[in-house]
C-alpha cells in the first residue's frame, strides 16, 4: 500500500514537472536521464525511513497505553526514555556518514534495519526500567547513521533540481508512518497490549533489510538496472553541478563554515519543536475528557495529513524556483505562530486548540525537503555527507531537549500551556536563524 501511495504521487510530480520548463529545459532535464531512478529507489528509501520512525515515535503510545504503570516508570522518567533515544542518536551521526561516504551506504543501513528491528521488538520484552533505558538509548545509537547515510545515497542518485523532492519523499516516511502508526498503536494496545505493539511493529525492519540489500547499489555506476548511456549522462550531469561549487579540502574545514554552524543552531531549535510535539501528542490528546486509546490514535494521525501535503507542495517549488529559504522559514513562523495560539486558548477550548496543533504540525513539516537540499547545493561531496550529519547531530540534541522538557513542564505543571509556549519560541528562533543564515 505505502508503495503504491509512493508510486502515485511520483507520477504527480514527474508529470506536472514538464509544465514547469521552458522547452530548451525539458530536454535537458534531468528527469530525461534514467526516469527509473524515481521508480526503484524512491519507494525503497521511503520504505526504509518509515520503518526507522515507527521504531523510535511508538514508544509515546506505549507510555500513554499501559508501560508507565505496568514497569513503575515516573513522569520524569518517562521524559528522560522518551529523549534517550536521541541522546544516541546525537554521538554517532558524524562517523556513520563518514563511513557511509567513504564506503558504503548500503552496507550500513543493511545492518541498521537488522539491529534496530531487533531492538524495538526487545523493548516489548522488557521487565524493568533500567533494561528499557539501555534499549532506548541503543536504538539511537544504531539509527543514528540512517538519515545522514539516506541524504549522501539520494545525492549520489538525484540532481539539484531533483534533490528537494528526492529527500521529501525520504522524509516523508516520517509523517506518513506516524499517520498509520497512531491509528494501528492504538488498536494495538487495545486488542494485545503494549508489548506486542512494540514486537510485531520491530519485526518488519528485520524482513526489510534483505528487501534493501536486494534492491539498492551505492552508486550509479554498480546498477545493472541502467544502460550504459544512462549512467554516464546522470554521473554528467552531476559533475557538472560540483564545478559551481567552491572547494572544501576537508570535514574540519566544513564543520567550521559559516553555514553549517548556523544550520546546526537552526535545526537544534526547529527539532525541539518537532519531537516534543511528536514524542508527547498522544499523551496530551489521551489526557482530554472523555478519550480512550483508539480515539487518541485517529486523532494523533490528523495533523501528519497536513503535513504530508505540505511536504509535497514545498519540495515541489523548491525544486522549481531552486530558492530552499523561501520554503523553510515561513513554515517555521506558521508552526510558532500556532503552537503560541494553542497556549492562549488554554485547555477551555480542545477542539480549537487541536486545530492549531493540527496546523502546527503540518507547518514543522513542511520544510524538510528544501532544507536539506542546501548542504548538497553549497557544498562539494567530498564532505556534503560529513555537514548534513553534523546538522543533523545537533537536530537530535535538540530533539533530546525538546522530548525531555516538553515531558517535564507536562508532568510537573499538569498542564500543556507551557510546553506549547517553549516550543513556539524554538521554533520562532529557527525561523529568524534561517532568514539570517540563509543568503539565498
Amino acid at each position: 500500500m505505502s508503495q503504491k501511495i509512493v508510486k502515485r504521487a511520483l507520477d504527480l510530480i514527474l508529470s506536472t514537472d514538464r509544465f514547469t520548463h521552458s522547452p530548451m529545459e525539458a530536454t535537458t532535464s534531468a528527469h530525461t536521464i534514467a526516469p527509473s531512478r524515481w521508480y526503484r529507489l524512491i519507494p525503497i528509501a521511503f520504505i526504509t525511513y518509515s520503518l526507522a520512525y515507527l521504531d523510535r515515535a511508538n514508544y509515546g503510545f506505549g507510555a500513554a497505553g499501559g508501560m508507565a504503570e505496568d514497569l513503575g516508570v515516573t513522569p520524569a522518567m518517562s521524559s528522560l526514555l522518551a529523549s534517550l533515544f536521541f541522546l544516541g542518536y546525537f554521538f554517532f551521526q558524524v562517523p556513520g556518514a563518514i563511513y557511509a561516504e567513504k564506503r558504503s551506504a548500503r552496507t550500513l543501513i543493511f545492518w541498521s534495519l537488522i539491529l534496530w528491528g531487533g531492538l524495538a521488538t526487545a523493548t516489548g520484552m522488557v521487565s524493568n526500567v533500567n533494561w528499557l533505558i539501555v534499549i532506548r538509548f541503543m536504538l539511537g545509537v544504531v539509527e543514528s547513521a540512517v538519515m545522514p547515510a539516506m541524504l549522501l545515497f539520494l545525492s549520489r542518485w538525484f540532481t539539484r533540481s531533483e534533490r528537494s523532492r528526492a529527500n521529501t519523499f525520504l522524509i516523508l516516511g516520517n509523517p506518513a508512518t506516524i499517520l498509520w502508526m497512531s491509528v494501528l498503536s492504538g488498536y494495538l494496545i487495545e486488542a494485545v497490549g503494549w508489548r506486542w505493539m512494540f514486537i510485531l511493529e520491530g519485526l518488519p525492519a528485520v524482513v526489510w533489510a534483505f528487501f534493501w540489500w536486494r534492491l539498492v547499489d551505492d552508486r550509479p555506476k554498480d546498477a545493472n538496472w541502467l544502460s550504459v548511456d544512462e549512467k554516464l549522462a546522470l554521473e554528467e550531469k552531476l559533475q557538472q553541478e560540483q564545478q559551481g561549487i567552491r572547494p572544501v579540502r576537508n570535514y574540519g574545514e566544513a564543520f567550521r563554515s559559516r553555514i553549517v554552524l548556523w544550520l546546526c543552531l537552526q535545526y537544534a531549535l526547529w527539532s525541539i519543536g518537532v519531537y516534543g510535539f511528536v514524542m508527547w501528542l498522544p499523551s496530551i490528546l489521551n489526557a482530554a475528557p472523555d478519550m480512550n486509546i483508539v480515539k487518541t490514535g485517529w486523532l494523533s494521525a490528523v495533523p501528519y495529513v497536513l503535513a504530508i501535503i505540505g511536504m509535497l507542495a514545498a519540495s515541489h517549488y523548491s525544486d522549481k524556483t531552486l530558492n530552499r529559504k523561501a520554503f523553510v522559514w515561513p513554515f517555521l513562523l506558521i508552526g510558532a505562530l500556532a503552537f503560541y495560539g494553542s497556549y492562549l486558548l488554554g485547555t477551555d477550548y480542545f477542539w480549537l486548540s487541536f486545530v492549531l496543533l493540527v496546523v502546527a504540525g503540518g507547518a514543522m513539516y513542511a520544510p524538510y525537503g528544501p532544507f536539506f537540499a542546501i548542504i548538497p547545493d553549497l557544498l562539494p561531496r567530498n564532505v556534503a555527507g560529513g555537514a548534513m550529519a553534523l546538522i543533523n547531530s545537533f537536530g537530535a540534541l535538540g530533539s533530546f531537549v525538546g522530548a525531555y522538557i516538553v515531558g517535564y513542564l507536562n508532568g510537573t505543571t499538569g498542564d500543556f500551556g507551557a510546553s506549547y509556549l517553549f516550543m513556539a519560541g524554538s521554533l520562532l528562533l529557527s525561523g529568524l536563524i534561517t532568514l539570517y543564515a540563509i543568503k539565498k
